[in-house]
């Protein structure tokens, strides 16, 4: 199957984000969109915890994500030790994404 060009946000929402060792990076729970050029900027993945609680949220670069059609999942390539150490914010605390410095901080840690 070849990789779509164009999906729904729903059809994102809740897909699993995963390495290319196939270790399980999360979920993603929400995509934020830069209202001024329509971009997806980053997508929330949702990792660690138990059934949803005490899960941490990190902001990664929309384009940092491959599309792994066949798999139905999406592919970050970090090991889950990175990912485990990277910027993350809880459900209840989400970091100001229009300023410019909490955004790169966000990109430069992925790449």
């Amino acid at each position: 199957m070849s990789n779509p060009t164009v999906l729904s946000s729903t059809s994102i929402n809740g897909d699993n984000v995963r390495n290319p060792a196939g270790e399980d990076l999360g979920t993603i729970k929400d995509l934020m969109i830069d209202l001024t050029t329509g971009n997806v900027r980053f997508a929330v993945v949702s990792f660690g915890g138990f059934l949803g609680v005490g899960d941490k949220l990190f902001a990664v670069p929309f384009e940092e994500l491959q599309v792994d059609a066949d798999n139905e999942c999406f592919v970050l390539d970090v090991d889950k030790e990175k990912l485990e150490s990277a910027p993350g914010f809880d459900e209840d605390n989400w970091p100001y994404f229009a300023d410019p410095t909490i955004a790169d901080a966000h990109r430069s840690y992925y790449r």
